[in-house]
């Protein structure tokens, strides 16, 4: 389930355990992390800057695509 956030540049985020799979909307379109561990997910969805712990512990470290 997503779950507005205060952000400039996201619109809100999810996590999907069973799918190991974090959603972040970017304002029209969704990205979505594959294979991402709870405790990351739970990093970035907790975190005060969402832009700021997706760009520390997600961009560039898990596949991804949009949807």
């Amino acid at each position: 389930m997503m779950r507005p956030v205060l952000s400039s540049h996201i619109q809100a985020v999810g996590y999907d355990a069973a799918a190991r799979t974090l959603h972040v909307d970017y304002g029209g379109k969704t990205a979505v992390y594959r294979n991402v561990p709870p405790e990351i997910a739970a990093n970035v969805t907790g975190s005060v800057s969402i832009g700021a712990a997706l760009h520390e512990h997600i961009r560039g470290r898990f596949d991804h695509g949009y949807e």
